[in-house]
């Protein structure tokens, strides 16, 4: 005997679901109340995003300078990792900038879709400071270090720079630098352009990253994501929780507002 389909006309199917995980601030590791993305505050929120409620793709938007290379790798790590394990689709989509350490995470999607203006690449690496040696030494300052180890005083910036120290520094992001080309490079394969260097730290409007492979096409995230599963796909949002202090701006922290500033001049690279 044949038993009867139990299988629901169509008009009661319930529609596809996409998960959007919203990627938006500097990247590093976050302290208590202030703003960015780290590891450590997006992991149950990319676990919820790939688990909750069945969906059928995952979407990143992104909109982020950059920052730290370690978070970087740990968030897309994390994701590539829920990805794997679920079968899901992963789709990003870049707003007014994916750079450097935002670029990285691009990656971590299996498609990458940006507006004609956003701002992609910097594949680098960058370590900045100041110098205060001249300055203190004119106010007739001493500067008084003493250390167990003769490394632990490299790159003080209140001593003059010294080129072992600088050559040191030079290994070490070069060594990072590699990691990251090693990344794009596996992630996006031969869909990069083989007639340009694109690992020196520049960076492209969304047209010109199309052009060299950096991206897969233009598209805004609710039609490509209609034209990829129905035009009744339901989009399911999962963003960080801003705290009280930050929703009401009372955190004004000394080391609240330096971490702003910090955060101001990653986005001001950009012209954002």
């Amino acid at each position: 005997m044949t038993l009867p389909s139990l299988a629901l006309p169509a008009r009661f199917k319930r529609p596809p679901k996409v998960a959007v995980i919203r990627l938006h601030g500097a990247i590093g590791a976050v302290r208590p109340g202030a703003s960015g993305l780290s590891d450590a505050t997006l992991a149950a929120l990319i676990e919820r995003a790939f688990t909750k409620g069945k969906p059928v793709a995952v979407a990143l938007i992104i909109n982020s300078p950059g920052g730290s290379p370690v978070q970087s790798s740990l968030i897309a790590a994390r994701i590539r990792q829920f990805a794997e394990e679920t079968g899901l689709p992963v789709h990003a989509f870049v707003e007014d900038v994916a750079a450097s350490g935002g670029y990285w995470l691009a990656c971590a999607a299996d498609d990458i879709w940006a507006d004609p203006a956003s701002i992609v690449g910097s594949i680098g690496v960058i370590s900045a400071g100041f110098g205060f040696a001249d300055l203190i030494a004119r106010n007739g300052i001493e500067r008084r270090v003493h250390t167990a180890g003769t490394s632990k005083s490299t790159l003080d910036p209140f001593r003059p720079e010294k080129p072992e120290d600088v050559a040191r520094l030079e290994a070490l992001l070069e060594d990072i630098h590699q990691g990251f080309k090693n990344w794009v490079s596996t992630r996006r394969g031969d869909r990069l352009a083989i007639d340009k260097d694109l690992f020196t730290g520049e960076f492209w409007t969304g047209t010109r990253a199309l052009e060299h492979g950096l991206i897969d096409g233009l598209a805004h995230p609710l039609p490509k994501l209609r034209e990829l599963y129905g035009a009744k796909v339901k989009l399911v949002a999962y963003g960080q929780r801003r705290s009280l202090l930050r929703r009401f701006g009372l955190n004004l922290s000394a080391e609240a507002l330096v971490s702003a500033a910090e955060e101001r001049a990653l986005w001001a690279r950009f012209g954002l």
